[in-house]
């Protein structure tokens, strides 16, 4: 059970309620995931255990959703489980106009955390202060928007509403942007429906429910449906180990040149690399340049 689950979260439950199901079926505690996911939201949840859950800070953070924005009323926690204000259509608004404004969304942009997330103020969770009916002010945080696509748009009847697919950096709240997109219109905006689709390369179409856990649980299976750490770390540049350093490595001494035994090409100092020896993946590791040009690797995380 060491590496990781693409969990497919169903709407109603909590991250932490994912993890808890895990720890039950699976029977290790080491679980964590690598992002929080919306209680009402569903999509991927990427589920780190056992050795696997040191990491979680090297992974790709990156998230992608499909996103309903709905237009004509502002909601007091940005989505549809909210106090609903309504507020005025503009003239002028249209199809082309959200298009428009999708666009000056894209970039660096700057949010300030919802009441409703996670973040930390003075050792509580906003959520927590939300709950007890306060709020306080909360600093801007810079994310990124890679892209925003407009892939449906309903325009007749009612609110009008758009439905968007997001890809974005770590950190970035949909519910807000929707909020400060309608608000970029003038006519108010909230969030009214929430699926992850991906997060790194790890995709929804190949994230496993709940249920399916739970079947090859039963059948004492479970370890099929966990993508092992090798696979997980297959992104970064992998250098084999000599057996006579396994052990200085493993206990976290630098491994020197004459300690390689297969080094790829274009490594170069400061690159982050799994330090391996066979099929026994030791941990993570920076490179180094001595005074001779050759790398050294100084372990950043061991993993046995």
């Amino acid at each position: 059970m060491d590496g990781l689950l693409n969990v497919l979260k169903p709407p109603g439950m909590t991250s932490h309620d994912v993890v808890s199901h895990i720890r039950r079926l699976s029977g290790i505690k080491r679980v964590g995931h690598t992002g929080t996911l919306d209680p009402g939201a569903a999509g991927v949840l990427l589920a780190c255990c056992g050795r696997a859950t040191r990491l979680i800070e090297y992974l790709d953070h990156d998230k992608r959703y499909r996103a309903e924005i709905t237009f004509g009323a502002s909601s007091s926690t940005g989505d549809a489980f909210g106090e609903l204000e309504e507020r005025e259509i503009p003239s002028g608004f249209s199809q082309g106009l959200v298009a428009s404004v999708l666009t000056s969304f894209t970039g660096e942009i700057s949010q300030i955390p919802p009441m409703t997330s996670a973040v930390r103020h003075q050792g509580k969770k906003l959520y927590e202060l939300a709950r007890m009916g306060k709020v306080v002010d909360r600093r801007a945080r810079t994310v990124k928007i890679y892209e925003m696509d407009m892939v449906r748009w309903y325009g007749g009847g009612g609110r009008p509403r758009a439905l968007l697919d997001v890809w974005c950096s770590a950190g970035t709240y949909i519910r807000t942007l929707c909020h400060d997109i309608g608000e970029r219109i003038g006519c108010g905006a909230y969030m009214s429906f929430l699926l992850r689709t991906g997060v790194g390369g790890y995709s929804i179409d190949r994230a496993v429910s709940l249920e399916e856990l739970e079947a090859l649980s039963a059948r004492g299976r479970l370890a099929e449906a966990v993508i092992g750490i090798e696979e997980a770390l297959s992104f970064l540049p992998r250098v084999e180990v000599g057996e006579g350093a396994v052990k200085s490595v493993c206990s976290g001494a630098t491994l020197h040149p004459p300690g390689v035994r297969t080094l790829p090409v274009g490594i170069r100092e400061g690159s982050l690399v799994v330090l391996a020896a066979g099929s026994r993946v030791l941990g993570l590791a920076r490179a180094e340049a001595g005074g001779d040009g050759r790398l050294s690797f100084k372990p950043e995380k061991v993993l046995v």
